[in-house]
């Protein structure tokens, strides 16, 4: 299943929100794909997604939930990525596995 929180965070100008799944990273890597989410805004086990593609992710299935319930979610999943697990950014690094 797909979660989504509500868009309340600002970055660049625009509100994002959340994106997360509760099964694989690759439910959750193709559904971003699908909904035009660049690869870029992946952040160690959630996407950064902007207030409109929010909008197309629920109208596709994401579950709309409170930002407490997506951490929840990805712990009980045990597909929390905790940011010490991470490089200093965050991010993935080129051929680093998603979830070790």
């Amino acid at each position: 299943m797909l979660y989504i929180d509500t868009p309340r965070w600002p970055a660049h100008g625009r509100l994002f929100a959340h994106l997360i799944s509760d099964v694989s990273a690759a439910e959750l890597h193709a559904f971003a794909e699908l909904i035009g989410v660049p690869p870029r805004a992946f952040e160690r086990d959630h996407y950064d997604v902007t207030a409109e593609r929010a909008q197309v992710a629920v109208w596709l299935g994401a579950r709309p939930v409170p930002s407490r319930v997506i951490v929840e979610r990805l712990v009980a999943a045990g597909l929390r990525r905790p940011r010490h697990l991470s490089d200093s950014r965050g991010k993935k690094k080129p051929g680093q596995p998603l979830f070790p």
